[in-house]
């Protein structure tokens, strides 16, 4: 079983993007939610169809206030190679020192040829806390974009004060912070 449980908060990693360029994870972050992709590996056909399957789910990302990161067991020059041949825009990184894959104990045991790790999706909620778990080592176990998207609705709706923003709390809410000069802009 991997050290990744629900509620834990993720160690804040440093690896490479497909160009060289060093990221922590929470500089990725920020003050959003992630969905955190850590995928098997460029050999394997089935990460290629999921990275494929995350492309409408990214142009959704970039007005939902969340992040899409994935990161790849794999040197950069292979990293550049899935990120490109799937179209993806989003920030793919390269644990090629396998430090991600060793310290959260992902490393896929029955696959002999490649430094594999077992696929895993994880929702993320600010400072790198993890809200959900997927093991995709079978293909079926890889969240679809629909059910990442009833997983987002729950987390927001237990982290946006605002939610719905039709309560009297929140309609209270934005009459303080409008009063105090510090009204959010989320539109």
């Amino acid at each position: 079983m991997s050290k990744i449980k629900v509620g834990m908060t993720l160690p804040d990693f440093e690896l490479s993007d497909e160009n060289g360029v060093m990221h922590r994870l929470s500089e990725l972050q920020g003050d959003q939610v992630m969905v955190l992709s850590l995928g098997r590996g460029e050999h394997c056909p089935r990460e290629r169809q999921h990275q494929r399957e995350l492309l409408k789910f990214y142009e959704w990302c970039s007005v939902a206030f969340t992040q899409l990161v994935t990161v790849l067991p794999n040197e950069l020059h292979d990293v550049s190679k899935l990120k490109l041949s799937t179209g993806a825009h989003w920030t793919y990184l390269a644990d090629s020192d396998l430090e991600l894959q060793t310290a959260l104990d992902i490393r896929e045991y029955t696959d002999p040829i490649h430094a594999a790790t077992v696929p895993h999706v994880l929702i993320l909620s600010p400072g790198l806390k993890v809200e959900k778990i997927y093991v995709g080592y079978w293909f079926w176990g890889r969240p679809s974009v629909y059910r990442l998207w009833d997983d987002l609705e729950e987390v927001f709706r237990t982290l946006k004060a605002d939610w719905d923003p039709t309560t009297q709390a929140a309609k209270a809410a934005w009459k303080k912070a409008t009063a105090n000069g510090k009204v959010l802009a989320h539109h």
